[in-house]
């Protein structure tokens, strides 16, 4: 979002009636909103329910990674006994 954008939603306290010199409210009065931007632009696709084939891949891959690293260390203590 740049800057421009950003102040725009903003409400400008030099422009906005009810606003005191350092920016605040006189009790009782009600500030000013700033308009909401939020919302789903485009229906989001359905969840799937099955674990994806990447999170497959990368639980295997640590999974050797720890088996190899554990062979190698219990490799070494068994060099230096």
């Amino acid at each position: 979002m740049s800057d421009e954008e950003r102040k725009s939603m903003d409400p400008a306290p030099e422009e906005t009636p009810d606003l005191e010199s350092g920016g605040g409210v006189a009790p009782g009065d009600t500030p000013p909103d700033t308009p909401q931007t939020s919302g789903l632009s485009h229906e989001q696709p359905n969840r799937t329910k099955h674990f994806p084939a990447g999170g497959v891949g990368a639980f295997l891959g640590v999974g050797l990674l720890v088996i190899a690293m554990l062979v190698i260390i219990v490799g070494l203590i068994v060099m230096v006994l």
